[in-house]
């Protein structure tokens, strides 16, 4: 005789809600302006870096940055800041090196004698991708 085999009841577990666009972008921003603080940028650097916002949009970002939904383009931006900066901590311990290796010259191939902010701020995204390609490289991989 076979016994009926009962339904097991299994908890469903939901995924965590996905950070909004909103959340991001305001994390975004405080964290880019304080690395700006920290690189010591000019706002015109900031501006390229950011993918050439205008001068307005940027203070407004800047006073009120709960308030911004950036776009898809300038969220990449941010990212590759980001990861750049961090890979600066960890590649160079002391804050002040680490800050400071944005602007020193640098013999690597993909510098040319520049330094590392000369070539990000050639305006192209791709620029930014590759200085954190390369600080990747240095760290000896991807984190």
């Amino acid at each position: 005789m076979r016994h009926p085999v009962k339904a097991r009841t299994v908890a469903k577990i939901d995924p965590p809600a996905p950070v909004g666009v909103k959340a991001m972008s305001a994390a975004g921003l405080r964290a880019f302006f304080n690395i700006a603080r920290h690189w010591k940028l000019a706002v015109d650097e900031q501006l390229v870096l950011l993918g050439s916002p205008g001068r307005s949009t940027l203070f407004k970002w800047k006073s009120a940055p709960e308030a911004v939904t950036l776009g898809r383009d300038t969220l990449e931006r941010i990212s590759y800041l980001l990861g750049i900066y961090k890979a600066l901590q960890i590649l160079l311990p002391d804050p002040a090196a680490a800050d400071g290796w944005v602007r020193r010259q640098n013999a690597a191939p993909m510098f040319g004698g520049r330094s590392a902010l000369e070539r990000m701020l050639a305006g192209n995204v791709g620029d930014l991708l590759t200085v954190r390609q390369y600080l990747d490289a240095m760290r000896g991989g991807w984190a």
